[in-house]
């Protein structure tokens, strides 16, 4: 469960954050501010693992209360609110140690899974646009997961012969699935003699064609 803490003095979008977060899975709101004075007392005292930070802000500029918090508290995660175009600013904010930028026009459906990939690393700068790609991306790979886990259940394919079999899928020859796979060679012929048994196929081709039918096709 990641903690946050939301600073922002608009009462509306305050609570529209509040909101949109504590209804998504995987977060929980430890704590909101209104000017920028009352950030660092705040997340001192919560120590939230991500802090949504709003560029405008009475008492304490963003800016200048990034830097109290990137000196104060160097592992809490700041993503920048803006609902601004001003590139300057953006730029100060992400140089000045904030790790993303998301718009304030953001969807609030977008947000819990924006912020996912922010923690992970996978998102610097957030516009709209980016948003729906992560987004998609993301809807995406949850379907590869879930066709990936009901085929294991329905073939009793490990997941090791799974990752062989989509390489398969993906017409690579052996030896390069081995090394994709860092396998040898024979590991990999064994692989996928037990493939070709469970799915009850005589070749790649087959095992191929077969991998497509039970939706392993995204992951080509």
């Amino acid at each position: 469960m990641r903690r946050v803490v939301i600073v922002e003095d608009h009462p509306l979008m305050q609570a529209a954050l509040e909101a949109t977060l504590e209804g998504a899975d995987g977060f929980t709101v430890v704590g909101t501010a209104t000017s920028g004075l009352q950030a660092e007392p705040l997340v001192s005292r919560t120590q939230p693992d991500l802090v949504l930070l709003d560029l405008q802000l009475p008492g304490l500029d963003g800016l200048s209360c990034l830097a109290l918090l990137r000196e104060r508290h160097p592992d809490a995660t700041v993503v920048v609110l803006t609902g601004v175009e001003d590139d300057e600013m953006i730029e100060r904010a992400l140089s000045g140690g904030a790790v993303a930028l998301v718009r304030k026009s953001i969807a609030p459906a977008d947000l819990p899974v924006l912020l996912r990939q922010v923690m992970l690393g996978s998102v610097r700068f957030a516009t709209p646009r980016i948003a729906r790609a992560v987004v998609t991306q993301a809807t995406r790979q949850s379907q590869l997961d879930e066709a990936r886990t009901e085929v294991c259940g329905e073939t009793g394919l490990t997941a090791r012969e799974l990752e062989v079999l989509e390489a398969v899928a993906r017409g690579l020859p052996n030896r390069a699935v081995a090394k994709e796979l860092f396998l040898s060679d024979q590991t990999v012929k064994r692989h996928l003699r037990r493939v070709y048994q469970k799915l009850g196929v005589a070749n790649r081709t087959e095992a191929a064609r077969t991998a497509y039918r039970l939706g392993l096709h995204a992951a080509t």
